[in-house]
């Protein structure tokens, strides 16, 4: 059947391309014959309709001929486009009839599409009367139809047909492949039809769904779907591929699912680690900063899994001996909008990891939300009015500093401000950013990038992260010629980062004069609201806090630490029974709302370094780290043990995840 072909694999025309069409003539022409609209009334219909199309360009081979016969420009005028098309070809330049035909006001872009459609044979389908598939609603979900404008009407053997508006759209069709696992035959839809047509198919669907069995439509669980492969009594045990065949639709589907689940329990990482058979695949998500094994696949799909998730990255999945890096767009196969980085990792009896980190792109937090003290927030926002210098923000990799640059950024986002920013990858978006995502393949890198923001009339430039002594240079530049600049380190501490871009090459008076502040934090999981509990705080619990907060700061004065004490009961304390204020000792439970962990999100720890004279002779004079850490608390700066404690006195943690995320 000619009429069934694959539009993927159609050589379409030059003159075809409906997106080379200019549209919006407003010319009057003469009207072509109507076209045929066909109105299947059911599946059966329509696969009667799909047999029986007869293209006319069996009849008529050139498009020019077609134009004519459908009545919609005179042979004059087509030898009119003619010519100037071969002038324009003389001249080195390459022109499509159609758009030949459009530019001058023969006829419309609207007609030129509709004899198009007549000319290769195209079904124009009005479905707002037809009984759907719902089968075939099942593969592509509503939000999906809605954002693509396509809809599949129906569903027969590995052929599903697709009313679209634009059925040479490749980006469109590859997607559905993908999503689907089906070869996609596109119809092209009539005006004004498709999208009633989608909120009628969904809203059938819907209530068939609730209808049927007396039952709602439930999602399929990874588990689920990774126990129904290893029942499959279809497979062998040797039956190893290293290619996830695109008819396995088990896999494909446990594999949306797994990330579909992850972003739901808002984990930032998939872990998928391979073993030799016949220990199985073992699947653990990180989720508040903990690895949790959330599923295990038996060994014989360890190379399909990896072969699956490389064809949705674009990665070569031929090749094992070397890590690659890639990245998925979810929404590409039909999952949730969301971004994945994705790194192979080569391990030992020829096997592979993989790590996916989830990127779903989400707003910025206001700064005031995201954990800093009053004192630290006021003083903050303060230097980030400044109208030139530089803020670092320091810490190790997953513990948000794109997060608080973004808050930061998002503080001083206004209309009076142009702010460039270099990232990679960009996690967060943000109105009125201009946001550049960095390709160091092709040589844009963030010193690149640094370079080019600087022509480009900058207010405020982010940087995703300072790298190399290039980048660190052109920024402390940029800061002191009357730019604010903002960037990430992956250092333990602000006075070490200080030490280390010191010991990178900087010129420390350039370094000196330009640097406003760093801003050094940790994350730590947060009590569940739900289920914390309190009581009275024991003095014995009191008085170790206190000694932990002074621990690496100065040396223990019993009377110091009965003012500490006395401070924190001002400041932290709740009014008890008897109208005494009494600092209050907080636990863990677990609820169904934590999973019964007590745990549920997490918050930041910060130290904020502010520069001064003392702080600038010590960069000066190239001093150590724990000098310029001395003089720091000196002058007022808490440490990120500091400031996790006074977060424990509020409820907020625990003091064994402050601990563990801090250094003394």
């Amino acid at each position: 059947m000619t009429s069934l072909r694959d539009p993927e694999l159609d050589t379409v025309p030059m003159e075809l391309t409906s997106n080379l069409v200019q549209s919006g003539s407003t010319a009057t022409h003469a009207q072509p014959r109507p076209r045929k609209i066909a109105k299947p009334r059911d599946p059966e219909e329509l696969w009667s309709i799909l047999q029986h199309n007869d293209p006319v360009s069996r009849k008529t081979p050139h498009l020019g001929q077609a134009l004519i016969d459908a009545q919609a420009i005179s042979s004059e005028q087509l030898q009119q486009a003619l010519h100037a098309q071969a002038n324009d070809r003389a001249q080195g330049l390459r022109t499509m009839l159609g758009n030949r035909l459009v530019a001058a006001g023969v006829i419309s872009a609207q007609q030129l599409e509709q004899v198009i459609a007549d000319w290769l044979g195209t079904l124009v389908i009005d479905a707002t009367g037809y009984q759907f598939d719902p089968h075939a609603l099942s593969l592509v979900r509503r939000d999906v139809a809605e954002r693509e404008s396509a809809l599949p009407l129906m569903l027969r053997e590995d052929m599903l047909v697709v009313l679209m508006i634009n059925i040479h759209d490749r980006r469109l069709l590859e997607e559905l492949r993908f999503m689907t696992q089906r070869r996609i035959v596109g119809v092209l839809a009539a005006p004004g039809t498709l999208m009633p047509a989608i909120a009628l198919a969904y809203a059938q669907s819907a209530l068939l769904s609730k209808t049927d069995s007396g039952m709602e439509c439930t999602h399929t669980s990874a588990r689920e779907l990774a126990t129904n492969m290893s029942q499959d009594a279809g497979r062998s045990v040797e039956a190893e591929s290293e290619v996830a065949s695109e008819s396995d639709n088990i896999l494909v589907r446990m594999i949306n699912s797994l990330i579909e689940e992850a972003i739901a329990l808002k984990a930032s990482d998939i872990h998928i680690e391979t073993q030799a058979a016949p220990s199985k695949v073992r699947v653990r998500l990180r989720v508040d900063g903990e690895l949790i094994t959330h599923l295990e696949v038996e060994a014989r799909f360890r190379f399909a899994l990896v072969a699956r998730i490389k064809i949705m990255a674009n990665m070569d999945i031929s090749e094992h001996r070397k890590p690659q890096d890639g990245k998925i767009d979810f929404s590409r196969f039909g999952g949730t909008r969301a971004e994945l980085r994705v790194v192979t990792v080569p391990t030992s009896n020829g096997l592979e990891d993989v790590v996916l980190r989830l990127l779903a792109g989400s707003k910025a937090l206001p700064l005031s939300q995201i954990g800093l003290s009053p004192h630290d927030l006021a003083t903050l926002q303060m230097v980030a009015r400044k109208p030139y210098g530089l803020i670092l923000v320091c810490g190790p990799t997953g513990s948000g500093k794109t997060t608080t640059l973004h808050s930061l950024i998002s503080d001083i986002n206004t209309d009076s401000r142009k702010i460039w920013t270099a990232e990679d990858p960009i996690e967060i978006t943000q109105q009125g950013l201009r946001q550049v995502q960095m390709n160091p393949r092709i040589g844009w890198t963030f010193a690149a990038a640094m370079r080019t923001f600087l022509r480009a009339d900058p207010d405020v430039i982010m940087i995703g992260e300072v790298r190399d002594e290039e980048t660190a240079r052109i920024a402390i530049q940029a800061s002191l010629t009357g730019h604010l600049v903002m960037s990430t380190l992956h250092t333990n501490s602000a006075a070490e980062s200080i030490a280390r871009l010191l010991e990178i090459g900087l010129d420390p008076f350039n370094f000196s004069d330009s640097l406003l502040a760093i801003l050094a934090q940790r994350l730590v999981r947060r009590f569940c609201p739900h289920c914390v509990v309190s009581s009275p705080a024991d003095p014995g619990e009191i008085r170790y806090l206190s000694m932990q907060y002074m621990e690496g700061v100065r040396p223990y004065v019993e009377a110091d630490l009965l003012a500490l004490q006395e401070h924190w009961r001002l400041e932290f304390g709740l009014i008890d029974n008897f109208g005494v204020r009494a600092l209050r000792s907080y636990s863990k439970v677990g609820c169904e709302l934590c999973d019964n962990h007590g745990f549920k999100g997490r918050l930041g720890i910060y130290e904020l370094l502010l520069n001064s004279d003392n702080i600038r002779a010590h960069i000066r004079r190239r001093d150590a780290a724990n000098d310029i850490r001395i003089s720091a608390l000196h002058d007022g700066m808490k440490t990120l043990r500091q400031d996790g404690i006074e977060k424990v006195l509020l409820g907020l943690t625990a003091l064994s995840e402050v601990v563990a995320a801090s250094n003394l």
